[in-house]
């Protein structure tokens, strides 16, 4: 059995062709759009890996800096030294932030556990009062 894929993979098949000659019938950049994925279609998975991997290479690189991917001189040194002050006062800012943001992150991650717990034990006691009355009833009746 043929999976979809297989059927429209760029290529000159009976299903890309009937796509690409109804495409033009239709609305004609459809039929110009899929000639172009049947003739160009492998070189548009390899420039998105390609673009996706230069992609994530750029912003890694500006996450690792932060704030200081910025410094390059202007010329005018009392600028350039009010710059850097700035700059060094936001990214402690931003370390700062992380930090609440990461101990408030804990604080919740402690609040879901602690709900948790209480309802796993309201769950408990229920289930041990229904098997004391289960008992009960079930020796009440000679069962």
């Amino acid at each position: 059995m043929m999976n979809q894929s297989a059927l429209l993979r760029p290529d000159w098949t009976p299903a890309t062709v009937a796509l690409m000659v109804l495409g033009f019938m239709v609305f004609w950049p459809l039929g110009l759009a899929m000639l172009a994925y049947i003739v160009f279609g492998d070189r548009f998975a390899a420039f998105k890996r390609n673009a996706n991997q230069t992609a994530d290479g750029i912003f890694a690189k500006c996450r690792h800096s932060g704030f200081r991917g910025a410094h390059f001189s202007t010329g005018n040194g009392a600028f350039d030294d009010w710059r850097k002050t700035e700059l060094d006062r936001l990214e402690e800012e931003r370390r700062k932030l992380d930090e609440m943001r990461a101990d408030f992150d804990r604080y919740v991650r402690e609040l879901r556990r602690a709900k948790d717990q209480e309802e796993f034990d309201r769950f408990m006691r229920g289930r041990s009062t229904e098997r004391r009355s289960d008992n009960a009833a079930s020796g009440a009746t000679g069962v």
